[in-house]
């Protein structure tokens, strides 16, 4: 492993203090590694070039790439290359779980945020930010000016998980909110009812937006890794429930497995992606599903 993917793991991230440091080396070792995926040849700032076709001015014809490959491509207008994007992170108190990675679900979420954000500002591509719990505390415009960046991070970095969340009401309200077609990453435990999130998403759908869902649990959530007898406490409204993990485990871990695989399904109906990620997990899988997102598009 190269110096700079090692800044994929989270638990070698975490010992980065600063969320601008984080999201640098996040990107840098992503970008290490692209040569051995199917991006290959892209780099952050991406193609700005699309192949000719019949119909195009020949005066857009780009003759240095013609020099270079034999090929006639021509270059992309701004409007044709910049892709609005809006980091949506749910600030519920669940989200600052942690079992035993040193990095909580809030945390790994806002690295991945960061680092999003520090590729689209890099590409020039506009990138918004929208925090909420039960409604929306913070929200930054679309922008693709450097300062952007400083002031994405600067919100990511104050925001703090506590009370209970909204997560379908604030789909719906960011929706009215943006007009212009975008790309919305929502950062969630998705720990709330599933239908009305996923009528939220129908919506953001039908409004022409795309949407990534980064669903994001503790590896514990995941795993089950308890023994004995255990006192479950849900965060939010303080209920406790006492299991014994053993019996308790398969129950669980199918009931996760159905909840995950009816996301799946309701969001490949719906034209969304469902990215499933644990705090155990490299950051890189999230930034190729931002990649594939933006390579489709164009």
């Amino acid at each position: 492993m190269s110096s700079a993917e090692k800044y994929l793991k989270p638990e070698v991230i975490q010992s980065v203090a600063r969320l601008d440091l984080r999201a640098k080396f996040i990107v840098e070792g992503f970008l290490s590694g692209l040569h051995t995926s199917p991006f290959q040849g892209f780099s952050v700032e991406f193609s700005e070039h699309r192949r000719y076709s019949q119909g195009d001015d020949v005066k857009d014809i780009d003759w240095l790439v013609y020099a270079k490959t034999d090929r006639y491509y021509i270059k992309k207008y701004q409007a044709e290359t910049n892709l609005n994007g809006y980091l949506l992170m749910d600030l519920s108190e669940s989200m600052a779980y942690t079992y035993r990675q040193d990095l909580t679900k809030f945390d790994y979420s806002i690295c991945l945020a960061a680092a999003l954000a520090y590729m689209m500002v890099h590409q020039q591509d506009p990138v918004g930010l929208m925090t909420f719990g039960e409604k929306i505390e913070a929200s930054l415009p679309a922008r693709s000016r450097r300062t952007q960046l400083a002031n994405i991070l600067a919100v990511l970095a104050k925001a703090k998980p506590v009370g209970p969340t909204e997560i379908a009401a604030n789909l719906k309200r960011v929706g009215a909110m943006v007009r212009t077609k975008s790309l919305m990453m929502l950062f969630s435990d998705l720990l709330v009812d599933t239908e009305p999130v996923i009528e939220a998403i129908r919506m953001l759908r039908f409004a022409g937006h795309d949407v990534i869902i980064f669903h994001v649990l503790d590896e514990a959530e995941v795993t089950f890794p308890f023994d004995g007898m255990c006192d479950l406490r849900e965060p939010e409204s303080g209920q406790t429930m006492l299991i014994d993990a053993a019996g308790f485990r398969s129950e669980y871990i199918g009931a996760l497995k159905e909840l995950r695989d009816h996301y799946r399904k309701e969001c490949l109906a719906i034209g969304a992606d469902f990215v499933e990620l644990d705090t155990s997990m490299r950051f890189d899988r999230a930034l190729v599903e931002y990649l594939s997102q933006r390579k489709a598009r164009f």
